[in-house]
């Protein structure tokens, strides 16, 4: 028996949610599909949580700043507790969601959707078949095809551990290793990144980087660059870690390993059977995020190969564009707005808009302003370090065309940029704001 939907959604995260209730509350006839528990990466396994984890961190970092300048007595993370804590904004959510869905009528299913035809899929031992499916399966991390590497531990399972290990591997230096490693080592964990290329971070502003190593060197985080991992192996209750740098072999002892080496798109389902092509950047998609190849599937988020950054906004605004083209045919192309990006260490990195290297090759004429601000009141009233930032502004257009942040006001300050770069504000109008003082957002006019 085939059950006929007009819409079938394959992942039940903020790439497929929001497409499903619009043509929900439209009276279609919609499914989800989902392998792992409702809700999505951001969250269950991803944000959400790694932010709760990163308020403890956070609170842990500004009582040491703060000690003998009026705080006293020592502070420790508690892991079981803090896991605890967070399992209050997870553990719920996967039955709630469900169950939300189904009173709005939608059905759900679980379990690997395979394609069997350009419109029927396989869901265990159900055959599913949709006047339209939209693949919003998200990421799974990259593989990396080196010996032991099923010794590794995914981020997803990092973010269940009952108990911290003492000696934690993270391999690459993305943000997911540099998040997970600045919560661990204020947790007692001896930490170690360990990356192949030049620099962590590539997409992040050199020179905050750079402050952001240091400060994590301070922590006790050792960042090895341009080292290649080799192998990992068992050895007794220890892993091995097996690199390669410069010609000489150089092995580290962990009781964890943790892949943070990047992620590509989840398209395990059989694609070419519904003749769906994609590359190893997603599904191939035109500009309204329909296949190329298969005009009844659409993609959004990490599953689709696009312009957009792999974040939840995005996700969630390629949702919103798959729903208006699926309901009244193909008239909203997607446009990527400036795509604000955080690191969520401690302090925090922040990034939106063209960095220095690509305002240089522009070849408009750019202004530069870069300063280390530890001193400006916001900073120097928590005695916090490593502080800076670096705003582009571009003279002849008299727009802010980039900014980059570093400080643990990066993340709310960076939306004031995004914000700015969006509408073309001159920086002008910016510096005649009235902001509330004293706040972080009233230094804007000075960093101008």
């Amino acid at each position: 028996m085939t059950n006929k939907y007009d819409l079938i959604v394959i992942g039940s995260g903020s790439g497929g949610s929001i497409t499903a209730a619009k043509c929900l509350k439209e009276g279609w006839r919609v499914a989800m599909i989902d392998d792992r528990p409702y809700g999505g990466t951001c969250a269950l396994r991803g944000c959400d949580p790694k932010k709760v984890l990163h308020g403890a961190a956070e609170l842990y970092d500004w009582h040491k700043r703060m000690k003998g300048s009026g705080i006293h007595g020592d502070v420790t993370i508690d892991w079981p507790e803090l896991m605890a804590f967070k399992k209050t904004f997870t553990d719920d959510v996967p039955d709630k969601k469900e169950k939300a869905l189904n009173k709005k009528g939608m059905d759900t299913y679980h379990g690997k959707a395979s394609f069997i035809n350009d419109r029927q899929l396989r869901v265990e031992d159900e055959v599913l078949e949709g006047k339209y499916i939209l693949i919003a399966t998200g990421a799974t991390p990259t593989p990396l095809s080196i010996p032991g590497e099923a010794y590794m531990t995914h981020s997803d399972e990092f973010l269940e551990l009952d108990r911290l290990p003492e000696t934690i591997v993270f391999v690459g230096g993305g943000y997911i290793s540099f998040e997970f490693a600045h919560i661990a080592a204020r947790a007692g964990a001896k930490v170690h990144i360990i990356h192949r290329g030049e620099r962590p971070l590539k997409h992040f502003d050199s020179d905050l980087v750079a402050s952001l190593l240091q400060k994590s060197e301070d922590l006790g985080i050792e960042v090895h660059e341009e080292y290649s991992v080799e192998a990992i192996e068992k050895e007794n209750d220890s892993l091995v870690v097996r690199t390669r740098t410069k010609g000489k072999e150089i092995s580290f002892s962990a009781d964890m390993v943790v892949h943070g080496a990047g992620r590509v798109p989840a398209l395990d389902l059989d694609l070419e059977q519904g003749n769906v092509d994609a590359t190893k950047d997603g599904i191939s998609v035109n500009s309204y995020l329909q296949s190329v190849t298969n005009p009844r599937v659409y993609a959004a988020g990490d599953a689709a190969s696009t312009s957009g950054l792999p974040l939840t906004p995005v996700a969630s605004m390629e949702s919103h564009i798959t729903a208006s083209n699926i309901l009244k045919g193909n008239h909203k192309e997607v446009e990527y707005p400036p795509m604000p990006s955080v690191v969520f260490t401690v302090p925090k990195l922040a990034s939106v808009g063209m960095t220095e290297t690509e305002a240089h090759a522009s070849g408009r004429d750019i202004d530069v302003k870069h300063q280390t601000v530890d001193g400006w009141f916001t900073y120097k009233r928590t005695n916090e370090t490593h502080t800076g930032f670096k705003i582009l502004v571009d003279n002849d257009k008299d727009q802010v065309v980039g900014a980059h942040l570093i400080s643990e006001e990066a993340d709310e300050l960076i939306n004031h940029f995004a914000t700015a770069i969006r509408f073309g504000i001159p920086p002008k109008e910016m510096k005649q704001m009235m902001y509330a003082y004293p706040t972080a957002a009233s230094d804007i006019a000075h960093m101008l």
